[in-house]
């Protein structure tokens, strides 16, 4: 009984201990700087530093021809790219542009599904970085009502 009751006080210790470490140490290094930026080449610049991404039937971007309801508008990007670092959504004419941006690790499958959120028609970006440079595709999408206060 002693034992047990050791075995839960030093559990409960360490829950406690781990609650109470800021989130910070747990999460992924977030780009705020790119997350600010007003326009699709500042954050290019912010994520990828200089250089830009050139296009390639290699990565598929997947949206809707027309979006009902621009707060909630699926998209898709996929690559058959060796080597995927990370995969950035960006829509042109969103006050910020930069909508999503995922970091993934060297055995993920270098696809990701997402819900973003566009203000008006605009082209949807999607930059796939990979340890040979930058690649992209874009697809124009049709906005019926707004999501960014529109």
């Amino acid at each position: 009984m002693q034992t047990r009751r050791r075995l839960f006080l030093q559990g409960s210790l360490a829950l406690s201990l781990l609650v109470a470490l800021p989130a910070r140490l747990f999460a992924a290094a977030w780009p705020e700087a790119a997350f600010r930026t007003k326009s699709i080449e500042d954050a290019l610049k912010e994520l990828y530093g200089a250089g830009s991404p050139t296009p390639s039937s290699e990565v598929s971007l997947k949206a809707p021809e027309i979006a009902q309801d621009g707060r909630v508008v699926p998209v898709t990007v996929s690559t058959t790219l060796a080597g995927v670092q990370s995969i950035s959504i960006l829509v042109e004419k969103n006050p910020v542009p930069l909508v999503a941006s995922f970091e993934l690790a060297a055995n993920a499958v270098p696809s990701v599904e997402t819900r973003i959120k566009m203000g008006q028609t605009s082209t949807v970006l999607a930059v796939v970085k990979t340890a040979s440079g930058l690649f992209s595709a874009s697809k124009d999408v049709k906005v019926t009502i707004g999501g960014c206060g529109g």
